[in-house]
């Protein structure tokens, strides 16, 4: 996909590379580098940078058992399950969290619905269902959020966004996000902390629908 207009940062995809980012933001971060050349030659580029700070690392003495153990799991069978293909609009990284099967949506409001995928203390990622012309509830938030369009486009505040595009907030946008008419937006989302509601009403249904 080579007409994304919203990427990663920089430090997101550094990140990512280096394996510091928490599992919610990096099924994200994941499924745009899938999408996106840009980004994925960044991340390409850091990984090679990663592995030349190896390269230039003095070495360390090892435990005398570290090779023999390692040369005995050469011949035991590899368990890893194969990663699921794309399947429509899921690229692989979403599928492989979906464990193969189609999203299992749960409503959560004016015709919007969501499957969570991963919830930890860390944070939350989540697929979202937005008819068109259907308006997230304004709000902010208390930490960051990711937000990737795989269906549909929405806009917001800070611009629109399109399939592949990723929008990144943090504690300091308030935003209305609005489906644009036509096919329902689908994203992948992944959030931190709670959203900031502005209204009473989504600050009620929060709560149970652990947005």
């Amino acid at each position: 996909m080579t007409d994304v207009k919203h990427h990663l940062t920089d430090p997101i995809i550094a990140a990512y590379a280096a394996g510091t980012l928490p599992e919610h933001l990096a099924l994200v971060v994941a499924t745009h580098v899938s999408l996106c050349d840009s980004c994925r030659a960044a991340l390409e580029a850091h990984e090679a940078m990663g592995g030349a700070v190896l390269d230039q690392t003095e070495a360390v003495a090892l435990d005398d058992d570290l090779l023999p153990a390692t040369l005995a799991q050469l011949d035991q069978p590899r368990t890893e399950a194969p990663v699921p293909a794309r399947q429509g609009i899921f690229p692989g990284p979403v599928m492989a969290a979906l464990k193969g099967h189609p999203p299992r949506w749960k409503a959560a409001g004016m015709g919007v619905k969501q499957q969570i995928l991963c919830a930890t203390p860390e944070g939350t990622v989540r697929l979202l269902y937005i008819p068109g012309g259907v308006a997230v509830p304004d709000h902010g938030h208390k930490g960051l959020e990711l937000t990737l369009v795989l269906q549909g486009s929405f806009s917001d505040e800070t611009g629109h966004f399109g399939p592949g595009d990723v929008e990144i907030a943090d504690d300091t946008l308030e935003h209305t996000p609005i489906a644009d008419p036509g096919p329902a937006c689908i994203c992948l989302a992944a959030t931190d902390a709670p959203l900031r509601f502005n209204s009473w009403v989504p600050r009620l249904a929060q709560r149970f629908l652990k947005i």
